[in-house]
């Protein structure tokens, strides 16, 4: 299950996790965001327990789009240890991110 990264939330959630998190930046109005979203759903079955896999929201969220240089949606971050590891701008196919996720865990 993917949870929903707010502003707020973001340090709690994101950087103090002990686990790798996927961040899907993505808005409501953004079509390849929708192609997107599914497979953040499925990714976060495979590898339950030992990832965590997150939205946010630009329009709702944009202090942490700011924060990381969101400049196109979709973008994927893969944080590990509070720091940026590995970056995907642009909707792929779910082995594409399976194969960045597989190389940080």
């Amino acid at each position: 299950m993917t949870i929903e990264i707010t502003d707020a939330t973001f340090d709690e959630k994101v950087l103090k996790s002990d686990k790798p998190v996927v961040i899907d930046f993505w808005a409501e109005w953004c079509g390849p965001c929708r192609m997107v979203g599914p497979i953040i759903e499925e990714l976060s079955k495979d590898y339950e327990g030992k990832a965590i896999m997150g939205k946010v929201d630009v329009d709702s969220n944009p202090n942490i789009a700011v924060r990381y240089g969101i400049r196109n949606i979709p973008t994927i971050l893969f944080i590990k240890n509070g720091e940026v590891v590995e970056k995907q701008v642009g909707a792929v196919p779910k082995n594409v991110l399976a194969s960045k996720l597989d190389a940080i865990l």
